[in-house]
């Protein structure tokens, strides 16, 4: 069965889509079949992919609403081993749709159940909102990576993510884990940022990611070409440190696995 990980931080401007593309192309470039899920509204993972906005187009809203399969929405990228769901705006009137459905919170978890076996990833782009978008992901998933900077203000808002993810545990999925905390727009040049990631390492221990993701122009630039960073500049810091993390996930997993923990 594939593993599916949301990535999720209701702090907006932490790098939570960048690191939803670029650790999805990356696992795909390191031969993991993988499949990025775009549950944002703001449908910036579909674009940051090369997709056009088309309201005609198989997406994200009409799997939840449970109008087609996951399977039917899945579109191929231009990276061999990587497909997309797109989003659609839709999702803004998802959250009122929602309420009225039964199993409201489990609509995102059934529909991917079917297509789990044929991929080894699947990356959910949640909301930058504790909202029934994000919470269906949160169902859906085994885990959760939460993205942050290495800022003073990185912990603000994540305790409630943390307390979410524990109700979460008792009241709906209770295998949720959490698949690590990644540094993001990380500034070697400056104290303060290694003071902070030093803070951050003690607050959250074997969970905090090895790799930290660098401040990179290249990085930046590459949603507004609808590429990857590893398709826009494989060489570039950026993309050599998403290919890292990749890596570091897929270790994590292989260990897990032949544990059985």
């Amino acid at each position: 069965m594939g593993r599916v990980i949301a990535v999720t931080n209701q702090k907006g401007g932490v790098g939570k889509t960048t690191t939803a593309i670029n650790l999805a192309a990356s696992l795909a470039s390191h031969q993991a079949a993988t499949l990025l899920v775009d549950c944002d509204p703001q449908s910036n993972a579909t674009s940051g992919l090369g997709f056009l906005r088309d309201p005609d187009r198989p997406n994200t809203y009409k799997v939840l609403m449970g109008e087609i399969t996951a399977e039917q929405a899945a579109q191929p990228t231009e990276i061999e081993r990587l497909s997309i769901i797109p989003a659609h705006k839709n999702l803004l009137g998802a959250n009122i749709e929602l309420v009225t459905l039964d199993y409201r919170e489990y609509r995102l978890r059934h529909a991917l159940e079917p297509i789990r076996q044929r991929h080894e990833f699947i990356i959910l782009d949640c909301p930058p909102a504790l909202d029934l978008l994000t919470l269906n992901a949160l169902v859906a998933a085994d885990t959760v990576m939460i993205p942050m900077q290495a800022e003073y203000f990185a912990l603000e808002g994540v305790t409630e993510l943390l307390d979410t993810i524990d109700r979460i545990r008792v009241e709906l999925n209770p295998s949720l884990a959490v698949e690590g905390v990644v540094l993001t727009m990380f500034d070697e040049r400056t104290n303060l940022a290694h003071s902070v990631a030093n803070e951050l390492r003690n607050f959250f221990g074997e969970l905090m990611c090895e790799t930290p993701i660098p401040r990179n122009v290249r990085l930046a630039e590459a949603p507004s070409h609808g590429k990857p960073a590893i398709v826009y500049d494989a060489h570039s810091r950026g993309a050599q440190a998403y290919l890292k993390l990749a890596e570091e996930i897929m270790a994590r997993v292989k260990k897990q696995l032949a544990t059985g923990n």
